[in-house]
This record gives C-alpha cells, sequence and structure tokens, in this order.
C-alpha cells in the first residue's frame, strides 16, 4: 500500500514537472514570435520615420559600430609638431640663404617663404621660412645654427597624437552616417522625405570635408617641421672689424683717392687765388708802364 502510495505521488510530481515545462516553453515561444514579428514590422514611410532615422544616425559619436572612439595605445604612432627658431649674424646674407636652401633641399625638404632687404643702406637682412622632414630636424638645425655667430635660438615640440586619433575616429563616424543616409534617400519614396535627407546628407558631407581639412593640416605640420631663420649681417666698425687686411689693390685705391683729392684741393686753392693774381698782375703792369712814361718825361724836361 506504501508502494502504491509512493508511486501516485511520484506520478503526480511528474505529471505538475512536465505541464510547468510546457507553459513555460509556450510563454518564450510566444514573446519570441513577437520580438521577431516587431523586428520585422516594417517602418511608416512618413517624413517622421526617415527623420528620425536620419538624426538617429547624426547623434552621438558612438552611433553605428564605427562610431567608437579610437583611444590611443602603446603601439600608436606617436604625433608631435616641431618649430624652431633661429637668429644667427653672418657676413653675407646672400650666401648664407644660399647654403641654408641647398642644405635643407638636400634634406628632402623645402623652402616656404624667403625674403631679403637691406637695412639703413649699410646691410642685408634675410628672412626664410623653412620646412624640413621630422627625421632631419636634428641635423639641419645643427648646420643652420652653425652658419655664423649664433644670437638666439628656440624650439618647441607639441605632441598631437590624441587630437590625430580623435579627428580619424570622427572621419570614420561621419562616413558611416554620410553612407545611412545615402541608404534612407534609396528607400525614401516621398519628396518631402527626399528633400529633407538631402539637406542632412549635404551639412554631413560638409562636416566631413571639414575633418578631412584638419586631418590633411595635422599630417603637414607632423611630417614636417618648420624652422624660421633670420640671417643678419653686422653694422657698421663689426663689420669693418670683420674684414681682411688691406691689400695691394686697397692700397692702390686709396692712393688714387689721396691723388685726386690733392689735385681737387690744389686745384681750389688756385681757383681762389686766381682773381687777386689777376689785380695784382694788372697792378703791376700799371707800374710799369707809369714808370717807363715818367723816365721818359724827366730828359726831356732837361
Amino acid at each position: 500500500m506504501a508502494r502504491r502510495t509512493h508511486t501516485a505521488l511520484a506520478a503526480g510530481l511528474l505529471t505538475a514537472v512536465l505541464a510547468l515545462s510546457g507553459c513555460g516553453a509556450g510563454g518564450g515561444s510566444d514573446s519570441g514570435a513577437n520580438s521577431d514579428k516587431q523586428a520585422a514590422a516594417p517602418a511608416p514611410h512618413g517624413k517622421a520615420g526617415f527623420a528620425g532615422d536620419a538624426k538617429a544616425g547624426a547623434g552621438s559619436p558612438g552611433a553605428g559600430s564605427s562610431g567608437t572612439a579610437k583611444k590611443p595605445n602603446g603601439l600608436t604612432a606617436t604625433h608631435v609638431i616641431r618649430t624652431a627658431s633661429l637668429s644667427v649674424e653672418v657676413k653675407s646674407a646672400a650666401k648664407a640663404s644660399a647654403a641654408a636652401r641647398a642644405t635643407v633641399e638636400a634634406a628632402g625638404g623645402l623652402v616656404a617663404n624667403e625674403n631679403t632687404e637691406q637695412v639703413d643702406d649699410t646691410h642685408d637682412s634675410s628672412h626664410l621660412v623653412l620646412r624640413v622632414p621630422q627625421d632631419e630636424y636634428d641635423r639641419v638645425l645643427r648646420e643652420l645654427s652653425g652658419a655664423g655667430k649664433l644670437l638666439s635660438r628656440t624650439s618647441t615640440a607639441k605632441d598631437v597624437t590624441d587630437e590625430v586619433v580623435d579627428v580619424e575616429s570622427r572621419i570614420a563616424t561621419q562616413r558611416a552616417s554620410v553612407a545611412r543616409v545615402r541608404k534612407l534617400m534609396e528607400r525614401a519614396d516621398r519628396l518631402a522625405d527626399v528633400v529633407t535627407l538631402e539637406g542632412e546628407l549635404s551639412s554631413r558631407q560638409a562636416s566631413l570635408e571639414s575633418l578631412l581639412a584638419q586631418q590633411a593640416s595635422l599630417k603637414d605640420r607632423t611630417t614636417l617641421a618648420t624652422v624660421t631663420l633670420d640671417l643678419m649681417e653686422p653694422e657698421g666698425d663689426a663689420a669693418a672689424d670683420d674684414t681682411d687686411g688691406p691689400g695691394f689693390l686697397d692700397a692702390l685705391g686709396g692712393g688714387w683717392h689721396a691723388f685726386v683729392t690733392t689735385v681737387r684741393w690744389l686745384a681750389m686753392a688756385v681757383g681762389a687765388v686766381a682773381p687777386f693774381l689777376a689785380a695784382a698782375a694788372v697792378l703791376l703792369a700799371l707800374w710799369r708802364l707809369l714808370r717807363r712814361r715818367g723816365g721818359k718825361a724827366g730828359p726831356a724836361g732837361d
């Protein structure tokens, strides 16, 4: 009797478990079917539906698979903007400028700007803006500093790796956003939807072009360093002290100058005395004439 009772209880429990499992499975199937129906249900073709999709695509940078922000890690290349400013005193600004151009071009760089002018009509000065590859930056800077007497030197280095990575991430996000709007335009069948999406596409393409221009500027500044070089010739007595001693031609030129100066002074002296000599000659001639007449008149009277 007890065995029959235990068997009946086990059968009842088994039936209850099977009933509960069937209910749970049925509920899960119903919820899954409802989810599938909601996912498969087409979005309304009205203006609000397309505008909502477009705005969702243009949301935060996290929208879309490509919207995940990229963070620099140990393998990310370092991007640095280097600038330097040099002021050097040289004997000849023209020769030093030519040497600086040759040095930069040999290193694979270029001269972005050059200006030479005469100061106080006594000496020249040159201003050059040079673009130098990052790998040759230190070597070129040493050569330019040794072109003459170094008056001043300043250099800066700015790490823009985070900015470069951020711009690249934003470009990827913006490109994905533009692609989504294009797909929405292909599905649009109402004029109002097309007009709205064209406005969204134009705005996002403008933002993408702005980011691409920023990326190009960062690439240029991190690839080529900028060196500002000022070359100045010494003034007055300093220039005279730097020149070599006088040679034969210098002595010949100085002697000729002294000779011309002496002749000029003599001519000026003769010119200044000439009127007095002329007056004295006239007076002497008159005196002699009167003396002769006086000598002839004396014997005749006797």
